[in-house]
């Protein structure tokens, strides 16, 4: 009897696949800058998709220097504010939190996310990471940005989310410098990334709670003889005798969706400051009428509508260069079907 084999059902690269712990995703690194001090990201809410009329640029295409139709999400992208500035050491053990400096000048929902701090000497604060500079035992400066979503009508909330976000660029002196000059103050989008860039973008997938092995896995439903002792979309088994366990490996039921996830190398259109231009009639389904900032990227975007979402500069671009897409037509047809 010839050997039966096939690959197996499911990637086991995200094991184990548990629920995110926060909905704002976590970044572990960031990609090489050389340029002026800046900020090495933004955040947004994930709005819904249309599509656009543009010329294809890409090279050796078979549509090249033809129009034709692509698909969007739109990202609704408020300007968001620094709260902070935090110094990082680093030592064998790996990176660690040294010390930080907060402003004054917050807004007033921002303390239903944290405690924010009272009575805090900024300036002494300041003076503190300028002299672990110059001693040598500050690796990495981050800003503590948090975004505004009560200024957005499509997200139902008024709490801040608050993140890290690398300043890259220069000296260390020039990035605390930067960083003195941004704290309190609001940032855009546009003084961190331009159109035509490729980006990284992340957020927390869609929750579909509890699914079995057939949906979370792939395995196949239980075909023929093996399908009438009732159970149809089970496993056959758990595994061998040996080991006396069951493997980690093994395809079962669990949590499927609400979990971290990243994708590469995403376009950005069309970075705009009226969302009248792009809304549809009747508005985005499940989030409303944009009417600040937004931004235009190229495909899908991890999440449903109205979740946090962050993008950062290409961290693995490779050959791709930085092309200004020559956009003809943006669809605002209604989208309530």
């Amino acid at each position: 009897m010839p050997k039966i084999n096939r690959p197996r059902r499911g990637s086991l690269a995200y094991s184990p696949r548990k629920r995110a712990k926060s909905p704002v995703p976590r970044y572990g690194s960031w990609p090489e800058y050389t340029g002026a001090p800046a900020v090495q990201g933004f955040a947004g809410y994930k709005v819904g998709m249309t599509h656009v009329i543009m010329v294809d640029d890409h090279k050796s295409s078979p549509t090249e220097g033809k129009d034709v139709m692509v698909p969007v999400t739109v990202v609704e992208i408020p300007p968001m504010r620094v709260a902070g500035v935090r110094a990082y050491s680093e030592d064998t053990y790996g990176r660690h939190a040294l010390t930080e400096a907060w402003t004054t000048d917050l807004d007033e929902e921002l303390s239903r996310r944290i405690n924010v701090p009272k009575n805090h000497d900024t300036a002494a604060a300041l003076e503190t990471i300028r002299n672990a500079v110059g001693e040598g035992r500050v690796a990495e400066l981050y800003a503590l940005a948090y975004t505004r979503p009560m200024e957005l009508t499509g997200v139902p909330k008024k709490v801040p989310d608050l993140m890290e976000m690398r300043i890259a660029g220069g000296s260390l002196d020039d990035q605390i410098a930067y960083a003195a000059g941004i704290l309190g103050k609001e940032i855009t989008i546009s003084g961190n990334l331009e159109v035509g860039e490729f980006v990284d973008v992340t957020a927390v997938t869609t929750g579909k709670g509890t699914e079995g092995p057939v949906k979370r896995w792939g395995v196949q439903v239980r075909k023929g003889k093996h399908s009438r002792g009732g159970k149809k979309r089970h496993i056959g088994n758990l595994g061998p005798w040996h080991p006396h366990h069951v493997r980690w490996q093994v395809p079962q039921s669990g949590q499927m969706g609400y979990q971290q996830r990243t994708e590469f190398n995403k376009r950005i259109l069309k970075i705009g400051e009226n969302g009248d231009d792009i809304t549809p009639a009747g508005g985005f389904l499940h989030y409303g009428l944009v009417r600040g900032p937004y931004v235009l990227i190229k495909g899908s975007v991890p999440g449903p509508n109205k979740r946090l979402v962050r993008i950062r500069s290409a961290i693995r671009q490779g050959e791709q260069t930085i092309r200004m897409p020559a956009i003809s037509f943006v669809s605002a047809q209604s989208k309530q079907g």
